[in-house]
């Protein structure tokens, strides 16, 4: 979602494996059923104020929810995600249908936004 490639010390990548439908709702560890975010975009994917829409590509974010600044220092200037060169390796659009109709959006109602 960023295009940044981060690598710490060591040369590892820092980036974080976030399940789009979580295991606990019956989601697999599939490749199909991830995303490599870095930790910020994964706490944001993970509380709903980003998504991906139907045609696979587009990041939807929760203008209400989240700065045009904030959108603007994170994501892509095409907010669009970097898919993997295997088409089998992108993510599945049920589980991608599943995260909007289940997580995108939703109140947030016991923390507050990072940047208040």
């Amino acid at each position: 979602m960023s295009g940044l490639r981060l690598r710490n010390g060591g040369g590892r990548p820092e980036v974080q494996a976030a399940h789009i439908k979580p295991v606990e709702q019956k989601g697999s560890d599939s490749v199909r059923n991830g995303l490599a975010l870095s930790g910020t975009l994964h706490w944001m994917f993970d509380r709903g104020l980003i998504s991906v829409a139907e045609d696979c590509e587009t990041i939807l974010v929760s203008r209400n929810k989240v700065l045009g600044e904030v959108v603007d220092r994170l994501l892509r200037p095409n907010q669009r995600l970097c898919l993997p060169r295997d088409p089998r390796d992108a993510p599945h659009p049920e589980n991608l249908r599943w995260h909007r109709e289940n997580v995108f959006g939703r109140v947030l109602t016991d923390e507050q936004a990072p940047w208040e």
